[in-house]
């Protein structure tokens, strides 16, 4: 289905090596120099998005490189059997459909199977329920309007609702959204203090209702919950988004109150499904559908522009010009927004649990390196954090950059100042500071002149959005969903499992049984000292 090739091997990725042979010590600031329309030439204007990657180690003819190597590997049927339903999750047989969510199309295929219709009716139980919520037609057990929503959740169950409810929190309405994910207790419980069990539903995000963290959470939350409250009243106040509707119906939850979800949707980009409920509940329904339209426009754009004019497309190149070329480890994420500062987090666990992947689709260990570590924190406080070693460090570390040309409380003091940092950091990253411009500006004595020079010439793609809305969030997620795409078909992997992760969890079980019944078992020595030091 997809084609398996090792991309080391084509001749497109040899031309791309001696193209970098050529371009590894070329300075940007000579490529500036040399043509004064640069920027005109390397950047793309698409809805209310500027993407200007002109502040890159690269020419034209690096692009074209990547895209006659897109031509060799089959990157356009690739995108083609993934907006389609073909199983490209080959290791857990399974479509990746999170673009089916926000389709416009009428008809699309899973095992013979339309399942366009099954979408719709969830949309239209999801938009039912949240505004029989936000208008106080739905209430709880004891007759009081909802003031709260806990969604209970974690990894996508979590990180997706969590982070577009802090982005739009402009849009929010009277619902006050909570998140519960990590098992230590001591989070849950803080939660709890501030949560009126009269006025609070909970919903439980787990697709098998079995996932150790989230079900001890929802375990912990009833208790609390009955406390105050009769055992009948649990219909009224918890929601399930799953599956497994034996174990919906054991916890107590009225069928009416489940939502399904498909094995089509990795849980890392799920928000745009049920999982997306809390968002739908906290911002509207109205609000909820825009983000699905944003991300949909994103998703036509990147299946039928070309790849020299495609937006995650360009990213992707970009990113692997670096990580295995110029093999920078890292890149990082500078929103220029609070509202975006839970965006990196989430972006974490798509990028590095979709492509942190050592094996290639033939079953054998890759030759080259895959995945990127992504980090980040918003501007301008991230200046005042790591911007030093982006700056000075011995480490490459290429940088997106996002910024909006309006502020949504309409404070233009505070966002020009904001912006201006925005601007003048990528100049300073491209630019730096030559000795005499240090002896100028400073009239320093020769001593300190060295720890104040700059080599600039650090890469950054720099993306100016006009605005912060539920539609432009949805096209920047779609962005990097389809970027990840992108990398994982070049570098011939299986993005969409995360094997990784379960292998750790099934240790976990074997653990947790030896610490109820104090008994240590046979583990490498490290962790049998420590785990007898724990039982002590």
């Amino acid at each position: 289905m997809l084609e398996n090739t090792n991309p080391t091997g084509t001749v497109a990725w040899q031309k791309l090596r001696a193209h970098f042979n050529e371009m590894q010590y070329v300075k940007m600031q000579d490529l500036f120099a040399a043509d004064t329309q640069r920027a005109e030439k390397l950047h793309l204007l698409w809805s209310d998005f500027l993407l200007d990657y002109s502040k890159n180690r690269i020419e034209k003819k690096t692009l074209d490189l990547f895209a006659e190597l897109a031509e060799e590997i089959g990157l356009k049927a690739a995108i083609e059997h993934y907006f389609s339903g073909d199983k490209i999750n080959r290791t857990e047989d399974r479509s990746v459909l999170h673009t089916a969510l926000r389709s416009k199309e009428t008809e699309i295929l899973v095992d013979g199977k339309n399942i366009i219709p099954e979408i719709e009716a969830v949309k239209i139980h999801i938009r039912s329920f949240s505004e029989a919520v936000i208008s106080g037609a739905k209430k709880g057990y004891t007759g009081k309007d909802f003031t709260d929503i806990v969604n209970i959740g974690i990894g996508g169950s979590d990180l997706g609702p969590n982070m577009v409810v802090e982005a739009l929190q402009f849009y929010s309405n009277h619902l006050n959204a909570h998140f519960i994910s990590n098992i230590d207790g001591d989070h849950v419980t803080e939660k709890l203090k501030h949560l009126n069990p009269e006025t609070t539903l909970f919903i439980i995000v787990s697709k098998t209702f079995t996932t150790q963290e989230t079900l001890t959470n929802a375990e912990t939350i009833k208790k609390w919950f009955l406390k105050t409250a009769p055992q009948e009243a649990v219909a009224d106040h918890f929601v399930a988004v799953s599956t497994n509707l034996e174990k919906v119906a054991e916890f107590g939850i009225s069928e009416d109150n489940v939502f399904p979800m498909w094995d089509w949707v990795g849980g890392r980009f799920s928000l745009w499904s049920a999982v997306g409920l809390s968002i739908s509940l906290a911002i509207g329904n109205a609000n909820f559908e825009s983000l699905l339209k944003g991300a949909n426009e994103m998703d036509t754009h990147f299946r039928t522009a070309a790849f020299d004019r495609n937006m995650p497309a360009i990213l992707a190149f970009i990113s692997i010009w670096y990580n295995n070329f110029f093999e920078a480890e890292t890149e990082a994420i500078i929103p220029y927004s609070d509202y975006l500062k839970k965006l990196v987090p989430y972006l974490q666990q798509a990028f590095m649990e979709s492509n942190g992947k050592q094996v290639s689709r033939d079953g054998y260990p890759v030759n080259y390196q895959t995945g990127t570590i992504v980090w980040g924190e918003p501007g301008s406080n991230s200046q005042h954090a790591f911007f030093q070693l982006i700056h000075q460090g011995t480490k490459l570390i290429p940088a997106d950059f996002i910024g909006f040309k309006e502020s949504l409380h309409g404070n233009t003091e505070h966002h020009d100042k904001l912006m201006s940092n925005f601007f003048a950091q990528t100049e300073a990253l491209l630019k730096g500071k030559t000795e005499a411009e240090v002896i100028r500006d400073t009239n320093e004595n020769n001593d300190l002149v060295p720890f104040k020079l700059f080599d600039g010439n650090r890469p950054t793609n720099t993306l100016l959005i006009t605005k912060l809305t539920p539609e432009t969030l949805g096209s920047l997620i779609a962005m990097y969903e389809h970027k990840i795409f992108v990398q994982g078909i070049i570098w011939n992997i299986f993005s969409y499992d995360q094997f990784g992760v379960e292998y750790g969890k099934s240790l976990a079980n074997t653990i947790l049984k030896e610490i109820n019944n104090h008994e240590v078992g046979l583990h490498d020595s490290s962790t049998e000292f420590l785990l007898r030091n724990y039982l002590k």
